[in-house]
Order: C-alpha cells, then sequence, then structure tokens
C-alpha cells in the first residue's frame, strides 16, 4: 500500500517563513477567505481507496463547495509527485500540484531540494515530534503497524506477541508480506521483531529480526511464501504480518470466509508513516493550507481512519474520546497502538541494509 520512489531550487524570504500556528478563529476565517478567492485545490496520488481518501475529499468538498478540487494522477507513486513539483515549479496551471503526500523518506529529501513550502497547522502540537519536520515544512498524516492476519478456521487462539509465533502449534502457517531481501513491509516485520526481543532500534534489531526468524524458520514454523488474503484464506498461510491497514481491508475482503482476527502485537509495534507537505511553488498556497488545516482536523482523521489508516493524531482523538464508536469497533483496541514506535530514516535505513543483505546467511529462507 506505501508509496514510494534535483538540483537545490531556491526559495524566498516569505517562502522560507514557517506560518504559524493558528490560534484564533480570525485567522482561520482569513484563510478560509484567502482559498476560497484561489477557488481551486490540485491534489496528486490520491487514490479514492487508500485510506478512505474518497471519502476525505469528499468531506473537503461539502465544507468548501467554492473550492475545486483537481485530482492529478490517483496512482502516482512518492517519486512521481516529487517531480510533479519540480516540472512545474514555473507553471501555475492545472499541472502544477499544490500538495503531496508521500512516504516518510521523501520529506526530508524534498526539504533539502527547496521543494516545500513550511505550515504548521492549528493542532500541530497533537502531532508525534517524532513524525514531523521542526521547521513545517512536513508532517506524518497516517500510518499502520505490523499485524498478525490470523485465519480463525485453522488458528484457534491467536498469538499475541512476536514470541507466540515461536509455539508448536504454529508449524508451517507464519508468512510474511513480501520478500524481506526487497519488500519494505516484509523488512518492517524482521525489524519489529527484532526490537520485540529488546533490541535497540537501527541495526541492532536488524540483527536480532533475523536471529528471531532463524529460530521461526528452523521450528519449521516459517513459510517462505509471499502471503496474501488469498493465501491466508487457502490455508497456505494461515498466520500473515503485514500492515493492519492491508489485513482489515483484507478481513472484509473476506467476508468471514474464513473469520479472520487482526491482532496488534503486545510489543515491536512498527509503525509505517506517510507524511504531507505543500510544494514550494504552489499555484493556490492558501488552498493548500485550508485542506491541511481539514486533515488535520478531527474530522479529517477520522476520515482517515475509517479507511483504516491510523490517523497521526490518533493517540490524542483515543485520549480525548473523539473517535466514534462504529468506527473504533472495527478496529484493534486503541491502546493496542499507545506504544507505537516510529522508526527514524536512519534507523530504517541502517536495519533494512542489515536485514535485507544478510537474510540469506542468516534465515536461509527463498521467500517467493
Amino acid at each position: 500500500m506505501f508509496k514510494f520512489t534535483g538540483k537545490m531550487l531556491s526559495l524566498s524570504a516569505a517562502t522560507l517563513m514557517v506560518s504559524s500556528v493558528i490560534s484564533s478563529a480570525a485567522s482561520m476565517d482569513d484563510l478560509i477567505k484567502a482559498a476560497k478567492a484561489e477557488g481551486q485545490l490540485t491534489t496528486i496520488a490520491l487514490p479514492h481507496d487508500w485510506c478512505g481518501y474518497g471519502d476525505v475529499i469528499a468531506g473537503f468538498k461539502a465544507k468548501y463547495p467554492e473550492i475545486t478540487v483537481n485530482e492529478l494522477n490517483p496512482d502516482a507513486g512518492s517519486g512521481d509527485e516529487v517531480e510533479a513539483i519540480k516540472a512545474n515549479k514555473d507553471n501555475k496551471g492545472p499541472q502544477a500540484p499544490d500538495v503531496i503526500d508521500v512516504g516518510l523518506s521523501f520529506g526530508p529529501t524534498a526539504k533539502a531540494d527547496g521543494l516545500l513550502m513550511p505550515y504548521k497547522v492549528s493542532t500541530w502540537d497533537s502531532i508525534p515530534d517524532s513524525a514531523k519536520d521542526a521547521d513545517g515544512a512536513w508532517y506524518g498524516d497516517y500510518y499502520g503497524v505490523l499485524s498478525f492476519m490470523v485465519n480463525k478456521d485453522l488458528i484457534k487462539e491467536s498469538p499475541k506477541d512476536w514470541a507466540d509465533l515461536l509455539k508448536p502449534e504454529f508449524a508451517n502457517a507464519v508468512a510474511v508480506a513480501g520478500d524481506p531481501r526487497a519488500s519494505n513491509q516484509a523488512i518492517q516485520a524482521v525489524y519489529a521483531a527484532g526490537l520485540s526481543g529488546g533490541a535497540a532500534a537501527g541495526e541492532a534489531a536488524g540483527t536480532a529480526g533475523l536471529d528471531f526468524f532463524k529460530k521461526l524458520n528452523a521450528a519449521g514454523n516459517f513459510v517462505p511464501v509471499v502471503g496474501k488474503p488469498a493465501t491466508l484464506a487457502q490455508g497456505q498461510t494461515p498466520i500473515l504480518i503485514n500492515w493492519d491497514y492491508n489485513a482489515l481491508a483484507g478481513r472484509d475482503t473476506l467476508k468471514g470466509n474464513p473469520p479472520v482476527d487482526v491482532i496488534v502485537p503486545k510489543t515491536g509495534v512498527v509503525a509505517g508513516v506517510y507524511v504531507q507537505a505543500i510544494s514550494a511553488f504552489a499555484p493556490h498556497p492558501n488552498a493548500a493550507k485550508l485542506w491541511m488545516e481539514y486533515l488535520y482536523s478531527d474530522e479529517g482523521q477520522v476520515g482517515w481512519l475509517k479507511g483504516y489508516c491510523h490517523p497521526i493524531r490518533f493517540n490524542d482523538l483515543a485520549k480525548n474520546g473523539k473517535i466514534p464508536a462504529d468506527v473504533l469497533a472495527k478496529l484493534p483496541p486503541a491502546e493496542s497502538y499507545a506504544s507505537a514506535a516510529f522508526p527514524t530514516l536512519d534507523e530504517q535505513g541502517k536495519a533494512k541494509e542489515t536485514i535485507s543483505k544478510n537474510w540469506d546467511a542468516v534465515v536461509g529462507a527463498n521467500v517467493k
């Protein structure tokens, strides 16, 4: 589900000024007025079936009908979004994106290339520091955590934590949703297992995760197949380690045949984050800021949650009782996410190198 992939561009002094957090109704009114005067917002790479974006966009349109939403290339990847900013920096027409939604690694690099306009939304303080740029150039929007998707027809008692996967009753049952030598989702699964065992973040957790999967493979519990909801339903991979939003969507797709549990492990809860940003060359900068205000409002955040992507302000929403009961009922317990770890880019890079390069030598399972 995650979307991934310069010469230095200079920014004006005005662009470099970080917009202050909105602190009054008057300032919000001014922003709304300016955005309506621009009359358009151009987005890119927002498929309607991703994280509930169809309803989120509809909600923004309903709230601000004076602003037309121009949707570019819904199936584009993060790299395409960044390239669209570069290619249209002197273009104020409909092909120039105002905003982007990209994988975590693209935020810092796009900032370094001078492509982003700093802006801090009014709910800034409730966004975890580890998931935002201090200057407001980019900020986490939603995330998923590694979970266990379980075929309840075949697994009567679901595993509750990583260590449980080593139990003999899970022989020939456990798979990952990708090849740990190349797939980010699978690499993060190995990393999470390492963190669960108490290893330090980064390379150490990668090494510990490899050791865990070596034991899992030696015990005969690991299935060297790229797991999917279909393989889970067929019984080939009764326990599938994947992002929770994929697991929850897969559960809905299977419609009870078989019944599915989605378990967030007690430890080693690793989150994968996307980030929002405004183009430094946005043709509609005020509409872009208003879009961000909507996305980071309680309404916008719950919209993503309805699409099974945990909004970055999830813990704040849960603490303040802002999540509708019917939405929570479809999700694992809110407390399961309280200890979610957000690996830094450096930690991710070191773990990825360790896991992808050493999987064959340590684990020796050819996942395909």
